[in-house]
């Protein structure tokens, strides 16, 4: 009987799954001397992640790092690498523009990467310009040269401390960066009088730090902060919004009044007040009684002063008694004087205008003085006044149109301050076994 093409290919592949069933089966028994274990796992092959330094893959490079050396040049290093004069040169050539040469730093790091064979060939070399720049240089084919900047993480943190003797000082006990303090002092400037804080002042600060390679490299932005001062908390909220079209950002208050105010609480930055205002001061030099209506705040000479508010010039000379002096007309009848300057800011001259916070002189010792200082007085409708005892000069209310994003802001800030989540009304309204997803993470300092 003939037997069909269709039949004979169906009656192979029974015939070659028997097969396959059979060896299998006899695999299993360890007839061939081969014990199979079916019930294992099969394990996955381990696949080994590329190295990168510096965008450059580097498992299959030899790399060197070193540091450059007093009088070390860049033509130096790569004649020490094989570096022939006229790939040197294309160096030079290529670099132009790009980065200069002649700029290389002792104790900056380098890093060379040659290829594994042999002879081994310079392949590139990374000088590292800055803590966050650094430049390539390319040897594959042909010669280039590009800069790039390393990448830069930021880190939510909130810490606090107990003002003993500076603001700087408890920043930098606190194990918080120095500039922390600069920075505090900068949103509460027309808040609170840094020259009269007072030990056991205290405070607490949400902030942005940034780390480049796991090494901190300085402070971003201060989302937050509450500063107690005299037994009075004073907050200090930021919020972001937009008008207009254009990002905007300012720091408020609990309550939606700004921090920034017509007047700054003094013209110059850390320093200290030496002679408070009197209807009758014994003078150091004259030795007698007369009054003194200013606050003189001691500083070393060319320490900058700047204009408390919006004005213009209207006094600029010199006399006896005060020096260098400059004064200037503000609004609703204030006027600013400055004396015993050692000079003025270019620029300044009568007539000019000036903003808040513009330079416009320098501490020093002219005219009758024990030592250098600025004498820094106020006159309001031709009255002279206490700098220190303002109190007309408030911040303004933040809009109705942005009042409820403020409200927003203002809630989380307050919760991260108290060491806790924030958590939206719809949040607040689920059942305590709900998850509830975090939005802040405390961090303290010393982590």
């Amino acid at each position: 009987m003939k037997i069909a093409r269709r039949d004979k290919i169906s009656l192979l592949i029974i015939a070659a799954s028997v097969v396959a069933i059979l060896i299998t089966v006899l695999y299993r028994y360890g007839v061939f001397g081969i014990s199979v274990d079916f019930d294992e796992p099969v394990k996955e092959l381990e696949v080994k992640e590329p190295e990168y330094l510096y965008g450059i893959r580097i498992d299959s490079m030899n790399v060197i790092t070193e540091t450059v050396k007093s009088g070390q040049t860049f033509s130096s290093i790569l004649d020490e690498y094989g570096c022939n004069a006229k790939k040197i040169d294309e160096v030079v050539r290529k670099s132009k523009g790009v980065f200069d040469l002649r700029q290389l730093r002792e104790g900056n790091k380098y890093t060379v990467f040659t290829s594994l064979g042999q002879p081994s060939e310079l392949e590139y070399v990374v000088y590292e310009s800055s803590v966050s720049d650094f430049v390539t240089f390319c040897f594959k084919d042909s010669v280039s040269v590009y800069t790039q900047k390393k990448k830069v993480e930021t880190r939510r943190r909130m810490a606090a401390a107990v003002i003993e003797s500076s603001l700087w000082n408890a920043a930098v006990s606190a194990g918080m960066n120095g500039t922390v303090a600069m920075n505090l002092a900068d949103v509460y400037q027309w808040s609170i009088d840094f020259y009269a804080i007072q030990e056991g002042d205290s405070f607490k600060v949400i902030y942005d730090e940034m780390f480049i390679d796991g090494k901190s490299v300085g402070v971003g932005t201060i989302w937050g902060a509450v500063f107690n001062h005299g037994g009075k908390e004073y907050y200090a909220i930021r919020h972001e919004y937009e008008e207009k079209g254009v990002k905007e950002y300012g720091y408020w208050d609990e309550t939606g009044r700004s921090l920034r105010s017509a007047f700054l609480k003094a013209p110059l930055k850390y320093t200290r007040i030496s002679s408070k205002f009197s209807n009758s001061r014994y003078h150091p030099v004259l030795r007698i009684r007369r009054p003194h209506h200013g606050v003189d705040y001691a500083a070393p000479k060319g320490t900058p002063v700047h204009a408390i508010s919006n004005g213009v010039v209207i006094a600029k000379y010199w006399e006896r008694g005060g020096g260098n002096v400059l004064k200037i007309k503000h609004t609703r009848g204030y006027v600013s004087g400055y004396l015993h300057l050692s000079k003025y800011a270019k620029g300044i001259n009568v007539g000019t205008q000036v903003k808040q916070g513009d330079l416009i002189a320098y501490v020093g010792s002219t005219g009758i003085s024990t030592g250098p200082h600025l004498d820094f007085r106020i006159w309001k409708n031709g009255k002279a006044i206490d700098p220190l005892k303002m109190t007309d000069v408030k911040g303004e209310d933040i809009s109705k149109a942005q009042r409820p994003g403020f409200e927003v802001t203002k809630a989380k800030i307050l919760a991260e301050l108290g060491g806790c989540e924030y958590m939206t009304p719809v949040q607040n309204a689920l059942p305590d076994t709900a998850k509830l997803p975090s939005v802040f993470k405390i961090v303290d300092a010393d982590e």
